[in-house]
């Protein structure tokens, strides 16, 4: 583990700054009277220009429940957010009280010490109320550092026109997913699916499918490049190959939404943070256009991979009570259920599925057994640092520059200069 003596010594500093601060420092808060008062930061990580318009509507809701606590809401680019909250916390300057944190970062951040444990806070109510798999990217080292906002898996995204016109359906296996784009460019012209190659978490589906996986963090030994590994490699490189894809080395989810919105491809690979942005495509001005089926079965079987969002406070916040406060309220029965209506995006809570929100979204309904069979990644410190070799050797497969064997090999050898002493 990084976590030593440097990251005590900060946890410890940390929390001295937060008790020293006060009701008279800016961002401070008091409880003493028996009402929250100062300033919650909070930083959002969600899409802008849809999701992100929801959840700061769901944030002016806590400061008119709590009247003297002013939230101040900072949009940052989901590409930008792991590194910067990991500079500002570093400085000790700079960090936001709450953070909207990649379930992959959770553990990374506690491990650095940058996160406050929310286990007796007023952050952690009903617990017994989330989904099992949620509540597993909050944990560490026998802590909860997060409360599961939202959780995702994958699925194929398909434009039913396309499909009824080339006389096809929703592809359940890869060598389905080949003949059907087959068919589609035979009777439309256009590319059955397109993928995403800039960005390897939508290569995951395809490695479980294989029956392969990252690691294997019960005994601390590297699988990326396994025979499975190898294998996931090949089926994306056929899929360019053969013309049942299309696919871009950079700007890959702007291409990649575009092509489908405007009905240059029939199919993507998505998760429900896609949905608000897909229906404003041309294509799917009526929505129902849109239709959603699980990913193709690999070899080995179907795969989608378990996402989402935790909302973590940082442990050097001055105004704890307030952002435990916070966290609850944004990760409550009402304000899952109001996203559930509103984007689609999937609850942590089992009972907001039962809300006529949740219940009336039809990709709620069907993402959410996906979500209960999701493969889970390892939650270690060291998991969202996974992503970046793996990303270089994807798009490299992609694009021809080099072979499913060497960059299994490849992403192994990064794997275990980053995971010392693993296998």
């Amino acid at each position: 583990m990084r976590r030593g003596i440097t990251a005590t010594a900060l946890v410890a500093a940390l929390a001295l700054a937060a008790t020293a601060c006060g009701s008279d420092d800016e961002s401070g808060g008091s409880k003493s009277s028996g009402e929250l008062s100062g300033t919650v930061t909070w930083w959002d990580t969600s899409n802008v220009g849809s999701e992100d318009k929801v959840f700061k509507k769901i944030a002016e809701g806590f400061e008119k429940k709590h009247p003297k606590v002013d939230v101040k809401y900072v949009s940052v680019p989901f590409g930008d957010a792991q590194n910067k909250f990991k500079n500002a916390a570093q400085a000790g300057s700079g960090a936001p009280d709450v953070i909207r944190s990649e379930v992959a970062w959770t553990p990374e951040f506690a491990d650095l010490g940058y996160l406050a444990p929310l286990d007796g806070t007023a952050a952690l109510k009903n617990q017994d109320d989330f989904l099992k798999q949620a509540v597993a990217s909050t944990k560490y080292d026998g802590k909860t550092y997060a409360v599961p906002q939202v959780i995702d898996s994958m699925g194929i995204f398909y434009n039913k026109k396309l499909f009824k016109d080339a006389g096809v359906q929703p592809p359940a296996s890869i060598d389905e997913l080949k003949s059907v784009s087959a068919k589609i460019k035979d009777k439309t012209g256009k590319t059955g699916l397109y993928l995403r190659g800039d960005d390897s978490y939508y290569f995951l589906s395809f490695l479980y499918g294989e029956g392969g996986d990252l690691v294997d963090a019960t005994d601390k030994k590297v699988t990326v490049d396994n025979a499975a590994g190898v294998k996931a490699f090949g089926v994306v490189k056929d899929l360019v190959d053969s013309g049942a894809a299309k696919t871009d080395a950079t700007d890959g989810w702007e291409n990649m939404m575009q092509s489908f919105k405007n009905g240059d491809v029939a199919m993507m690979i998505n998760g429900p943070w896609a949905v608000a942005d897909t229906l404003t495509g041309k294509e799917f001005s009526d929505k129902g256009n849109l239709g959603i089926s699980t990913v193709p079965a690999g070899s080995a079987g179907q795969g989608a991979p378990q996402g989402g969002h935790n909302l973590a406070v940082y442990a050097g916040s001055k105004n704890l009570d307030a952002s435990y406060a916070f966290v609850d309220y944004m990760t409550s029965v009402e304000a899952q259920a109001q996203v559930a209506g509103e984007l689609n995006l999937l609850p942590t809570r089992t009972s907001a599925y039962s809300k006529q929100q949740a219940v009336d979204s039809e990709i709620v309904q069907f993402f959410k057994p996906v979500v209960e069979t999701a493969v889970e990644r390892p939650w270690i410190p060291e998991t969202g640092s996974l992503f970046a070799p793996l990303n270089t050797e994807y798009t490299n497969v992609l694009t021809g520059q080099t072979t499913p064997e060497k960059a299994a090999k490849a992403t192994g050898d990064s794997y275990r200069k980053l995971l010392k002493g693993w296998k």
